[in-house]
């Protein structure tokens, strides 16, 4: 498990056109690459959430980020401060063809998600 914490910044809202908007934080930390299973606490609330960690590769980009899509949740977090746990990786970093391709991929990952935290008897805190 690996935590962080940062001020959501600005990224190129491309993560919302897709239909999973994303809280963007720097990363001050080297953490392996990938899609994980993840929890972020704010304002005294924890919610469920996948964290992308690495370079946008579909897009040929090479900064490393961490991007975090909170589930069930549609709160402009621009400003303010996160801490975000990792639970559990659930595949690589990749790149896609299409952006279809990543979106059905991303679905595919918000899913297995809401299975995993429903498993462990976690409800969505909004």
């Amino acid at each position: 498990m690996f935590s962080f914490q940062g001020i959501v910044g600005r990224g190129n809202e491309r993560g919302k056109r897709l239909g999973f908007p994303t809280a963007n934080i720097p990363l001050l930390q080297q953490v392996p690459e990938g899609i994980y299973l993840s929890r972020v606490r704010h304002d005294g609330m924890t919610h469920n959430a996948l964290t992308f960690i690495g370079s946008a590769k579909t897009y040929g980009e090479t900064n490393y980020q961490s991007e975090t899509h909170i589930l069930n949740f549609d709160r402009d977090l621009y400003g303010q401060n996160l801490s975000i746990t990792l639970l559990k990786k659930i595949r690589d970093n990749e790149a896609f063809t299409t952006e279809y391709a990543l979106i059905q991929q991303m679905e595919i990952d918000k899913k297995e998600a809401e299975e995993y935290f429903k498993s462990i008897n976690t409800t969505y805190a909004n």
